[in-house]
């Protein structure tokens, strides 16, 4: 007997290529000039478009039965029910094309479960054509074509066209318990893809500071959110490690340590290190040509320079890595120097293909629809920012073979890389309709005075220095909690560096992207509303659920596999519908890259628990007259999916 795994992928896959086939078919016959109508009746034509359709309808609601019967996936609800509602706004009104479709989750649970809003917008387009129908006629046509489904008990038209959608408590059931015995799993891919996430990116010979929490904490989550949901994710970090301010840098390293080419320098503090560099570069006339000639000697990878040039890098390597290690990021370090070899071959290409003009001894690119040019090569022969991006978008297109790009930097740079994307499209490097290429912005962080956060001194706030100030601030909330009268030394520091770098992380998170954000102690170590916080509290509370109910996992499993889920009481409903919007959550992340999204439905999720937990026993108290399963096994989901989505995406 074969694999059945592998027997349900085969079928699958059999059905997706036929669909496919199917729909271009459908697609030749809409353009009449693939027509032959001399040969052709056009009775036949509508006849044979007809049984395509049906045959293409028969195929998608098998691939929806396989795909419902095989997977141990969650599956995606909203997802679902816009293929359901697609399907009968196309069966409905066959002749619109491109109609808008539009379901949503219900904000109030006495209209229903989700609500499909696509009537009135369909209206706007027929009425754009000449075609005035009123757009609850067109909800009564939708909902009278909606096929045959596992989802929906019943629908309701309401006010101006809106169609609200209530669940079969079966199906929902159903569903939470597919999540119980298989654990949370997100929808499976359509295709394994390799992303590329470009973030943190600091100066070597600079310290890490404030800016950079932000790119480091959100790029590392984009790849967690990527990596979860099944791509192969890789982690770069874009440091700035070439330039003219190496050549000051190894200048005072030469007369600072002259045998630093067999001692190694004891260079403690780079920082100090780069601002003398720069005071002399500045006042020492001397100083500045030889710094020059270093800049020289290093492009030309002279050993000594190069020697000189990796000493200062892994000093600031070493300071970076104690950052990244407190905050659990792993990435792998390709900065402007790794690029450097393939510069003039991309300056080639675009001479080649005459996309290069020249300004006043610049090479430059004009893309098209910018009225800023990218410059290529400087007037004194040497490369630039823009340069070292093209040849970075070029490496990773065509040898790392990336079907996403995603930049990870603050919404300043978005200009720049605004006209990189656009060269790279214009050159035919990549079709952003095949492959998405992105840059993921983000406003700065500003102190409680609401300006740009700094010491009070005035300089930029180190970022090491503010990760120390957290581990302080959490040790005294755990003090003043009496949690270091419970805890062991060791489980007191765990504590301690989960509440300080956790919360740290979440209050940037919790915050659109986008905007700047407001850095508060205080506001993060809060206990109380959307913070990291009260969601490790809610944890807790939900773990210590599960030890005072003390069932062994294989009893918890045994229920599960043959108890159905009953959810009769409101408190239950509301926390089975919410729990089982995970993958929506997930999908819409991907799609915008907005991570509070998640942040927000983890703190929604929270309190909806809490609603059950005030309304419903988890544990009956009573141990003689046994538990109900439905509510043991709620508080397992809840415990379950929290805990993923805590520890894959914080």
């Amino acid at each position: 007997m074969g694999d059945p795994v592998a027997e349900y992928t085969a079928r699958l896959q059999q059905q997706e290529r036929e669909i496919k086939s199917l729909s271009a078919e459908i697609e030749r016959l809409k353009n009449p000039q693939n027509l032959d109508l001399s040969s052709t009746g056009l009775d036949e034509l509508r006849e044979e478009n007809a049984r395509l359709k049906y045959r293409l309808n028969i195929l998608k609601k098998s691939l929806q039965e396989e795909r419902s019967y095989s997977s141990k996936s969650m599956t995606n609800v909203n997802q679902r029910l816009q293929e359901i509602f697609g399907d009968a706004i196309s069966v409905a009104y066959p002749d619109l094309e491109n109609a808008p479709l539009a379901v949503t989750p219900n904000q109030q649970a006495k209209f229903g479960d989700y609500q499909c809003n696509s009537a009135m917008a369909m209206a706007q387009m027929m009425k754009a054509k000449g075609l005035k129908v009123n757009p609850r006629e067109i909800a009564e046509k939708i909902v009278q074509n909606i096929p045959d489904n596992e989802l929906i008990e019943r629908t309701e038209i309401a006010g101006p066209g809106f169609i609200n959608v209530h669940l079969k408590k079966t199906f929902v059931s159903k569903l939470l318990t597919n999540l119980l015995v298989n654990g949370v799993q997100p929808p499976p891919l359509d295709r394994k893809q390799k992303v590329i996430v470009d973030f943190s990116s600091p100066n070597i010979a600079k310290e890490m500071h404030v800016g950079h929490l932000r790119s480091t904490i959100i790029g590392e989550s984009v790849c967690r959110l990527f990596e979860f949901i099944g791509h192969e994710v890789l982690r770069l970090n874009h440091v700035g490690d070439w330039g003219t301010q190496f050549g000051m840098l190894i200048a005072h390293l030469q007369d600072k340590f002259p045998n630093y080419l067999s001692v190694s320098p004891p260079i403690g503090d780079l920082q100090a290190f780069y601002k003398e560099s720069k005071k002399r570069f500045d006042d020492e006339e001397e100083f500045k040509k030889r710094a020059y000639q270093c800049v020289v000697r290093l492009q030309s990878k002279d050993p000594d320079f190069i020697k000189a040039w990796n000493l200062i890098c892994d000093v600031s390597r070493n300071e970076f890595q104690k950052v990244y290690d407190c905050l659990g990021i792993r990435i792998i370090e390709r900065g402007e120097s790794y690029y450097m070899d393939m510069m003039a071959d991309v300056v080639k290409e675009f001479e080649e293909k005459g996309l290069v003009e020249l300004d006043e001894g610049r090479k430059i690119v004009f893309a098209p629809g910018q009225s800023i040019p990218l410059t290529v090569v400087k007037s004194d022969g040497g490369y630039t920012y823009d340069t070292s991006d093209l040849a970075a978008l070029r490496q990773r297109l065509f040898d790392e073979k990336a079907d996403v790009i995603i930049y990870v930097t603050d919404s300043g740079q978005a200009g720049h890389f605004q006209l990189v994307f656009a060269a790279g499209q214009m050159i035919g490097w990549y079709d952003p309709k095949v492959t998405r290429v992105e840059h993921a912005g983000f406003g700065v962080v500003l102190g409680e005075d609401k300006k740009k956060f700094k010491t009070r001194s005035g300089d930029t706030v180190r970022l090491m220095d503010l990760l120390k100030e957290g581990l302080k601030r959490s040790m005294d909330k755990l003090k003043e909690k009496g949690r270091d009268k419970v805890l062991t030394p060791e489980e007191l520091m765990q504590a301690q560096q989960a509440v300080a770098f956790g919360c740290i992380k979440y209050a940037d998170l919790s915050h659109n992207r986008i905007n700047d954000y407001i850095f508060s102690f205080d506001k993060m170590l809060d206990d109380r509303g959307n913070t990291a916080a009260y969601l490790l509290y809610a944890f807790t509370r939900i773990r210590s659920i599960a030890r005072l109910a003390n069932i062994e996992e294989a009893a918890l499993r045994k229920a599960a596999e043959t108890c159905e889920i009953l959810l009769e009481h409101e408190k239950e409903w509301k926390l089975g519908k919410c729990i089982l919007r995970f993958p929506e959550i997930l999908q819409k992340m991907v799609d915008d890259l907005l991570l509070h999204t998640l942040c927000d439905y983890l703190y929604e999720l929270a309190t909806t628990f809490t609603e059950f937990y005030d309304s419903c026993y988890c544990v009956e108290k009573d141990r003689q007259t046994g538990g109900t399963p439905s509510m043991a096994m709620n508080q397992r989901v809840r415990s379950a999916l929290l805990h993923s989505g805590m520890s894959q995406l914080e």
